[in-house]
């Protein structure tokens, strides 16, 4: 190949490797739109929960989150585990503007129900319910740190967690 074609064929590569870098920031950009921006990723963190018996325990917890469908859609596990106590929460959430429906479910004690509420701003605030089980949860991210917050008047009083991305 000739050192000019070589060099223009070097040029076009970049290019378009440059053209594709592009394209993908804006993708991801998007899928972060909407209010469950910022909650894409793995999370790792720890806390405490408050049991109904009067007991607190520490507790080491895991999330993960997806943004789906141009950023109107995620969905999400947490997983939690003490010295003698776990929980593994999962739910799929999508929006109309901030408010959010969806439905989640408890694998550990096999409960399951739907839940509602509202998101933006890097928060979401729902109401969560089964037969016989309710509690509110709170997620609120800021940049890298998220913290969880659950209460409800069942067998988990309350729950508190802070999490890192990563």
């Amino acid at each position: 190949m000739k050192p000019l074609a070589a060099k223009l064929l070097g040029q076009a590569i970049r290019a378009a490797g440059a053209g594709a870098i592009l394209m993908l920031s804006v993708s991801a950009s998007q899928a972060q739109s909407g209010p469950f921006a910022g909650f894409d990723g793995s999370w790792n963190g720890n806390g405490t929960v408050s049991l109904s018996d009067g007991t607190t325990e520490r507790i080491r917890c895991r999330a993960t989150y997806r943004v789906e469908g141009g950023g109107s859609a995620l969905a999400q596990t947490l997983r939690c585990a003490s010295d003698s106590y776990k929980f593994d929460l999962s739910s799929n959430v999508t929006s109309q503007g901030n408010n959010v429906t969806g439905s989640w479910s408890e694998a550990s004690r096999n409960v399951f129900g739907n839940l509602q509420g509202r998101a933006g701003g890097g928060q979401i605030d729902v109401f969560v319910e089964a037969a016989g089980f309710a509690a509110n949860i709170t997620l609120t991210t800021r940049g890298n740190k998220q913290s969880v917050s659950i209460s409800s008047k069942g067998e988990i009083r309350g729950v508190s967690i802070n999490m890192i991305k990563g």
